[in-house]
């Protein structure tokens, strides 16, 4: 047993319990600072000026600074009994890690506590920066961190993610912009006087038609998504005087999405044109495409390599049973590693035999296009950055699924969680030890990105918290 691991088990089970949502994630951090204080790292709070967001420094100045992304948000909704194979809120109504956060920043501190001990032992010069980002669902946390410049003191960035295989996650993740959109119109009698009334929730469908077509027109590797946060009145005999929604638009890049964005733009001044309401668009938060570093990514593999799959025992495939009893065959033929895998339907057959993944997938860099977003893209726009997956739930098992909040204590999830801090520190190792890497690693960003970063969020915006 690593001399840690019985401590980041116990934190990441803690924060599985607090189940924080977006932007109020305080007690995870409380318990994310207190241990990394334990081992010496001077935190820095308040990143830019966000009260959830902070890093965490060992070393000296004057060698390679590698930093370390972690997260610690839930999802709204999703609270669920833990180990239970049915859907069972534990506390009606609240919230639940349906994306595995409470590992994924345990496991960069984790990583994060090896590197110290490797630049402590030997005496370098050399550091480790752990940076704890909030809001990773639905807040773009990385992405207001970049913007401040939060990212700039790393020469490099690590992460990873618990999902239910092995692999370096090759490829870009789709940029984004998420608006709310309100119309006022005029409160009336629906019945008696309709005619006096002009109804908001009619230009909110209206926006919802218009997306519905725009559909046909829009490229492959783009999406439009939207939920209705206010209606107006609960009466159906009231004309709705007010209506909100809120949208996410995605695309390859950001350049690409701020094109969806005027289309959309359009859509919603002409709902208001035919309903006679007054329409607002209000900027929520914005994230950039992933930029993939092969350079890093190599590392990563090698190390994931020497350091071997996750490995389960009989009871543990036993209890990953009961979970993939409850998905159907979509679930399996839908997984993450396919995308990765050179030969795809080797892979899909594995996935069908098995029901923990037992080896690591064969690596090849990639640049195309994952369909989902990820504030990560901020930071890899930023400096050059890179993850991992592990193996930390059955196969199949969706993400944001209840399945995957009633696995996240189970020893899969922390095996995963382990086997992700044991790569991730012997990959930063391997850069503090050959700084030409770092090198390699920057010129590929720039080659990529261009000579400067251009952030999604326009000035002086700050996220809305509320």
């Amino acid at each position: 047993m690593d001399k840690y691991n019985d401590e980041l088990i116990k934190l990441a089970k803690n924060i599985w319990e607090f189940a924080e949502i977006k932007w109020k994630e305080y007690k995870s951090v409380e318990a994310q600072k207190e241990i990394l204080k334990k081992y010496g790292f001077k935190i820095k709070e308040n990143l830019a000026d966000l009260p959830t967001a902070f890093s965490a420094e060992f070393g000296d100045e004057g060698g390679i600074n590698i930093g370390i992304l972690g997260e610690f948000d839930a999802l709204s909704g999703l609270s669920q009994v833990e180990d239970l194979a049915e859907r069972k809120e534990k506390v009606k109504g609240e919230c639940g890690h349906g994306c595995g956060h409470h590992l994924l920043g345990t496991a960069s501190i984790g990583a994060s506590l090896k590197i110290k001990d490797y630049i402590e032992k030997n005496n370098l010069k050399a550091k480790v920066i752990y940076f704890g980002c909030p809001a990773e669902e639905g807040g773009s946390g990385k992405a207001f961190m970049a913007k401040a410049g939060c990212f700039d003191v790393a020469d490099i960035a690590i992460t990873w993610h618990p999902f239910t295989g092995n692999a370096i996650f090759t490829g870009s993740l789709q940029a984004n912009k998420q608006v709310y959109v309100r119309f006022r119109g005029k409160g009336a009698h629906a019945a008696a006087s309709p005619h006096l009334g002009r109804s908001a929730l009619d230009g909110l469908e209206l926006v919802n038609i218009g997306v519905q077509f725009l559909r046909e027109h829009m490229q492959d590797f783009e999406r439009i998504h939207y939920s209705i946060i206010d209606p107006g009145s609960a009466s159906p005999n009231v004309v709705q005087p007010y209506a909100e929604g809120l949208y996410l638009i995605r695309s390859k890049n950001t350049e690409y999405v701020n094109r969806l964005y005027e289309r959309f733009k359009k859509i919603v001044e002409g709902a208001g044109l035919m309903t006679e309401t007054e329409p607002e668009i209000i900027f929520d938060k914005a994230c950039s495409n992933v930029i993939p570093n092969s350079i890093i990514e190599e590392e990563l593999y090698k190390a994931f390599l020497e350091e071997g799959p996750v490995e389960f025992t009989e009871e543990e495939i036993n209890y990953a049973r009961k979970f993939r009893e409850t998905y159907p065959q979509e679930n399996i033929e839908s997984e993450n590693t396919i995308g990765f895998a050179e030969d795809k339907n080797a892979e899909l057959n594995y996935l069908k035999e098995n029901i923990l993944y037992d080896k690591i997938l064969d690596y090849k860099h990639s640049n195309e296009i994952v369909m989902g977003s990820s504030d990560v893209g901020d930071c890899s726009n930023v400096i050059p950055t890179a993850q991992i997956i592990t193996a930390c739930f059955a196969i199949g098992t969706a993400g944001h699924s209840w399945q995957e909040v009633a696995q996240g204590k189970s020893s899969i999830a922390m095996k995963g969680m382990l086997k992700a801090a044991d790569v991730m520190a012997r990959a930063a190792i391997s850069f503090i030890e050959n700084p030409e890497l770092v090198k390699k690693a920057k010129e590929e960003l720039i080659k990529v990105r261009g000579e400067k970063f251009i952030s999604p969020i326009p000035d002086g915006l700050k996220p809305r918290m509320a």
